[in-house]
């Protein structure tokens, strides 16, 4: 017996999909590729090519989604961790989007610098729950147009899961399936195996970025998958209602689906989305509300409407600090995910709306997950778990320690034992120095860092991953 949660009712799930067809069919969405501008007008849509504008046919939509897989496998550097989407339980996906870092010795808000992320996706794969990552949003610096290149070749060296992130341009493209070719063997594994995938934000509210695009058209050629990630914020960038806001976005997703698959029908695609809610005292996104997660919860719900594998934003929180902000909001942010059946939950390891990276949140964050998996899980009312047997013996006014289902119970997954919560008297709590759940969090972050890396690369790979990084560098710069 799991433990549900259910955002829209099936009426109210068929009334945003006609919501949003109307939407796509009648105000349109604007395209500043015009290649995709192109690829929708051969296929069916109203074009305007002065505006850019690109009204879709619901007849597109019902065809995209008949060539669009129901399932698929993001491929990870270490088999063992590889992805199959739908998934029965939640994964999550670093969320290292954000700019700065808060220093783990000194606590300090900064800019990010490479070892911040290789030190991130050196803690999250120790994490039993982590799915995929991303790379950190870096400051440029010496080599800005191949930046994103080596971050992302430092990715696969120092990160055993599946790695997204996302490209401005098209002549970034060669580089990172040069890479993956080099770490596969052949280009025909990196076809077959998935290592990487990006992820497609549309620009809220209902526009498709040129550059972007025109790299994802060349980059669906090597059948890599694609995140849609629609971001509309209700009260700014979508209207000032989670219905409406849910609707806009998900026609914004509708729209990608479309262009995508009838560019090349088949392309792996993710239903996600990110959207958030309007600070209004400061005009600010703000991704630890309520309003967030009802709408992404929402959507992760449409993702299963159209049976199509999602990644939804969640385990966030606008917090600028480790402390109890963050834990209740990213516990707020998680759960109806995790009941509500979301299959990867991209926000573990960042605060300040997902502007900063914390390397000890990682840790707590999955402690969080950890929680709401249990959550999901519920109730067992299998006849194994049916202890009349025990009751009768026990008898009224006994007790159960010593009975070998209880023995047996306290070491099995029944009952979830956490790693940094505390749970011994308050007596013994001062004798073993007042710990907290980040001062635990930290001490795992040590040990990790200080141990050596498992699974690295082959030193011969690791040369033509560096040699790639320096030849973008000289190419693109």
């Amino acid at each position: 017996m799991r433990a549900q949660c259910q955002i829209l009712s099936e009426d109210e799930r068929q009334r945003i999909h006609d919501e949003s067809l109307k939407i796509l069919q009648q105000v349109g969405v604007k395209f500043l590729s015009k290649r995709a501008l192109k690829i929708m007008g051969d296929n069916g849509a109203k074009v305007d090519g002065d505006t850019g504008i690109a009204k879709i046919p619901a007849e597109m939509v019902e065809q995209a989604l008949k060539t669009a897989p129901k399932s698929f496998v993001l491929g990870a550097r270490d088999p063992s961790r590889d992805v199959a989407l739908p998934r029965e339980t939640a994964g999550y996906v670093l969320d290292l989007g954000g700019v700065f870092t808060r220093d783990f010795r000194t606590g300090e808000r900064r800019y990010a610098i490479l070892q911040d992320n290789d030190d991130a996706m050196r803690v999250f794969d120790e994490m039993a729950l982590s799915s995929v990552v991303w790379p950190h949003s870096m400051a440029e610096g010496d080599t800005p147009n191949s930046s994103a290149i080596r971050l992302i070749l430092s990715t696969f060296k120092h990160s055993s899961l599946h790695v997204q992130d996302e490209f401005g341009e098209p002549e970034e493209v060669p580089y990172i399936f040069e890479a993956m070719a080099a770490i596969l063997g052949s280009e025909d594994a990196v076809k077959e195996r998935k290592l990487y995938s990006v992820t497609y934000c549309t620009l809220a509210p209902l526009v498709h970025e040129g550059g972007m695009c025109d790299a994802y058209l060349d980059m669906i050629e090597f059948e890599a998958p694609i995140l849609i990630y629609p971001m509309p914020c209700a009260g700014s960038t979508g209207p000032c209602g989670l219905y409406s806001n849910i609707a806009m976005g998900n026609a914004e997703a509708l729209s990608a689906l479309v262009l995508f698959q009838m560019a090349h029908p088949g392309t792996p695609l993710i239903f996600g989305d990110a959207a958030g809610s309007t600070d209004f005292a400061s005009g600010g996104f703000l991704e630890g509300s309520p309003e967030m997660v009802l709408q992404t919860a929402a959507r992760a719900e449409m993702a299963r409407f159209y049976g199509l594998p999602t990644t939804q934003q969640g385990c966030t929180t606008d917090a600028k600090e480790p402390g109890p902000q963050a834990v209740l909001e990213k516990l707020l942010t998680t759960l109806p995910l995790v009941l509500g059946g979301a299959d990867l939950i991209q926000g573990p390891g960042a605060l300040e709306t997902s502007g900063m990276l914390c390397l000890e949140q990682i840790v707590v964050d999955e402690e969080i997950a950890g929680l709401c998996k249990r959550m999901r899980d519920g109730v067992d009312v299998n006849e194994a778990k049916n202890y009349f047997d025990d009751i009768a013996e026990v008898g009224p006014g006994g007790h159960f320690m010593m009975q070998d289902s209880t023995l047996a119970a306290c070491r099995s997954d029944e009952f979830y034992a956490p790693s940094l919560s505390d749970r011994h008297t308050a007596e013994r709590w001062v004798e073993l120095g007042r710990s907290d759940m980040y001062s635990k969090a930290r001490e795992r972050v040590e040990e990790i860092l200080a141990a050596p890396q498992k699974n690295p690369l082959p030193d011969d790979v690791i040369g033509k991953l560096d040699d790639i990084a320096r030849r973008a560098d000289e190419e693109l710069n």
